[in-house]
Formats: C-alpha cells, sequence, structure tokens
C-alpha cells in the first residue's frame, strides 16, 4: 500500500510552513551556518546561540528558511523543540528522529521525545523528502560544532 503525497502536509505541517515560529535572524548568534539540497534547491540559512553560563543550553535558534514546505516547517518545529534544552537534552531527540526519518516508515516516532516532529515523519516514505526534512537538524548539527569551536 502506498502512502498519498498528500499524507506529508499534514495539517501540522502546514500550520508550521504557514506561521514558523523563530523565523528571522536574530542576533545575538555564536555561530551562523548555511546549508543547502542541491538536489531541490532548498537553502537554510541557521544561528545558534548558547547560554553562556557553560551550560550549553540552547538560548536562541534562528533562520531564514526558502524550499518547500517540509523543510521550512521542519525548521519550524525543529527549532521550537530544541530551545531551552541543553544539548545533552536534545541528543536523544535528534538521534530517534533521524532514525524513524530513515527508517522509510517502519519505525514509528515517540511523540513524548520529537514533540510535532511527529508531524514530520510521513516523509520517512519519501526518500527524496528525507534530506528535506532533516536538512535544518544537520545545520544545528554544523552550527553547534562551529560554536564550541569558536568557544574553545
Amino acid at each position: 500500500m502506498s502512502t498519498p503525497l498528500s499524507a506529508l502536509y499534514t495539517e501540522l505541517v502546514i500550520e508550521h510552513d504557514k506561521r514558523p515560529l523563530h523565523a528571522g535572524l536574530r542576533e545575538p548568534f555564536g555561530a551562523e551556518v548555511q546549508h543547502v539540497n542541491p538536489t531541490c534547491g532548498d537553502e537554510i540559512t541557521l544561528r545558534l546561540q548558547l547560554s553562556a553560563d557553560g551550560t550549553e543550553r540552547i538560548e536562541d535558534i534562528s533562520y531564514d528558511a526558502v524550499g518547500c514546505a517540509m523543510s521550512r516547517a521542519s525548521a519550524s518545529i525543529m527549532a521550537d523543540l530544541l530551545i531551552g534544552r541543553t544539548v545533552d537534552e536534545i541528543e536523544p531527540v535528534q538521534a530517534h528522529f533521524e532514525e524513524a526519518m530513515r527508517s522509510r516508515g517502519r519505525i514509528d516516532g515517540d511523540e513524548e521525545l520529537i514533540g510535532d516532529g511527529i508531524a514530520l515523519l510521513g516523509a520517512a516514505k519519501f526518500p527524496a523528502r528525507v534530506k528535506c526534512v532533516l536538512m535544518p537538524w544537520k545545520a544545528y548539527q554544523a552550527a553547534l560544532v562551529e560554536t564550541r569551536a569558536l568557544g574553545a
């Protein structure tokens, strides 16, 4: 049984696409990264600000995302899910989300862990869309590496 493409665009995805949370590049920020998905043209510029108290708490994630609804919604959902958490708290969230996204629909997402990210898992059945959804998450990872390098 195949999944219709309309299953990708749940109401929650459409809402995050139309009214993105934390969109718009803000200051201050510890690192800024740009990622592009060359296969479809999606782009994101993401800024990450960690707390100054050494706890590695995400103080802010701001971004400018251009591309499909899935990639823009993913950026919105990710930023909302991660802001306020520590990097250590985020690691299992990110690991589970990526595993579910790469499972081609075989792994049901844990809504307790990934929150609104559950709405993005319909894309797991469409390999070409997995990159769209994971692009903001990869940009976050790159910004975290850069922030740590600059702080060292």
